[in-house]
């Protein structure tokens, strides 16, 4: 497997280039930022979208194709003359290594830019604020690249998401200090280990870029994603971008007080909505009320509660469990009205609901919406879509992949 960082470099010039070695850098670059997740364009259709005159945007796709950025196919277009060649980006060459990492697992995928996974793993590997936890990471990622045919592939760059308080700018996480040997965090151990560019994403916000760009939210300027997974996180795509705030850390929904006198949330505070609220929270819910002789089908469980598991629970609440759907339904009042904040604060065309919760369908989208039609101003939810994801887990991997596109192809 390649993970040369030269790559880039070769394709798209240097800083220490002539300006017009640059400017030649900067334009392949808009033309692979163009064709990024399976668009094709002819030449004619390129100069067109990026002011590029024929011949030297027709100089470009050359060195783009010897440098296997790019395949071209000949369409016949049912026109005598010579049939049009359409321009897109190698679906078999270059690719980008995702490190998806969630509190209990870590997700590794090999995916081009086309969106298309080439390969993937998953492993158990619970998240842990410690050096110790970096070394295991580094080892997992090192295995699954020598799995990779070597000859095939050519990793360009990485992209880690993650939940925490990320500052994508600096690729830190605040919540997460203590993974990094010496100075060097995730990304920055990543790009020494393989040679090649790393960019870290908070994972709501991974989300939130996916489902915009891919997901239901496309063609929409202000979208809201809402992550119900084990923790809740939030995140907002407004006109055209992640809304990040000053550091990063915006869309921190879970951390906002709803019961004063509730219980300690692992971020130190209490009663944050993260504690009501999240897939945590509802197998804790679910556990106790057992103990203390609740009716229900998960009752058999009773005497092995550790046993118990979300897909267990969301089984039972769609087996008509009263007690199990009870409790998803005050899980989604809560949220909604922690969402009519949001609602009022950022105007949403739509709120689209990811994370593990999201399984369980109309069962936590129905509370949602009675608690954001009771809580919001009518003219806020009047033309305001709430869906489940059609994407699932797969919006977060679109989201940080085309995350990664977007910063290796910057110009700046």
């Amino acid at each position: 497997m390649k993970t040369q960082e030269i790559t880039l470099s070769d394709s798209f010039g240097s800083s220490k280039e002539s300006a017009v070695e640059i400017k030649k850098g900067r334009q392949k670059k808009d033309i692979l930022k163009a064709l990024f997740a399976d668009k094709t364009y002819t030449i004619a259709e390129l100069s067109e979208i990026l002011f590029i005159s024929i011949p030297t945007l027709a100089q470009h796709v050359e060195d783009l194709l010897i440098d296997g950025w790019l395949v071209g196919e000949e369409v016949d277009n049912k026109k005598q003359g010579r049939r049009p060649t359409f321009y897109s980006i190698n679906p078999s060459r270059k690719t980008n290594l995702l490190v998806d990492i969630s509190v209990y697992g870590v997700g590794l995928y090999l995916v081009n830019f086309r969106n298309e996974i080439l390969a993937d793993k998953n492993v158990v590997y619970a998240l842990e604020d410690s050096p110790a936890y970096l070394e295991g990471l580094l080892k997992h990622i090192d295995n699954f690249v020598k799995s990779i045919d070597s000859g095939r592939y050519e990793i360009v760059s990485a992209g880690i998401s993650m939940p925490g308080l990320v500052d994508s700018e600096n690729n830190l996480n605040y919540t997460y200090p203590n993974i990094k040997h010496g100075t060097r965090g995730p990304c920055k151990s990543i790009s020494k280990k393989f040679g090649i560019p790393c960019f870290e994403l908070n994972d709501s916000k991974a989300t939130v870029n996916g489902e915009a760009l891919f997901g239901l939210g496309a063609n929409l300027l202000h979208v809201l994603s809402i992550n119900l997974d084990w923790g809740i996180g939030l995140a907002v795509f407004t006109g055209g971008n992640i809304f990040t705030g000053a550091n990063g850390f915006a869309g921190e929904l879970g951390h906002i007080q709803v019961a004063p006198d509730g219980e300690l949330c692992s971020c130190g505070k209490v009663g944050c909505l993260d504690t009501i609220t999240s897939a945590n929270s509802l197998i804790k819910s679910i556990k106790k009320g057992l103990k203390d002789g609740k009716v229900s089908l998960l009752s058999k469980y009773r005497d092995d509660l550790e046993s118990i598991n979300l897909e267990m629970i969301i089984e039972a609440v769609q087996n008509g469990d009263e007690f199990a759907i009870d409790l998803l339904y005050n899980i989604g009042i809560e949220i909604g009205k922690g969402l009519s904040i949001a609602v009022h604060l950022f105007n949403p065309q739509i709120i689209i609901i990811d994370g593990v919760l999201s399984r369980a369908g109309k069962f936590i989208v129905n509370p949602i919406e009675h608690s954001i039609n009771k809580f919001c101003l009518p003219d806020f939810k009047n033309h305001l879509k709430i869906e489940v994801t059609q994407l699932g887990n797969s919006a977060r991997l679109f989201g940080l992949n085309a995350f990664i596109a977007q910063n290796i192809f910057k110009n700046d």
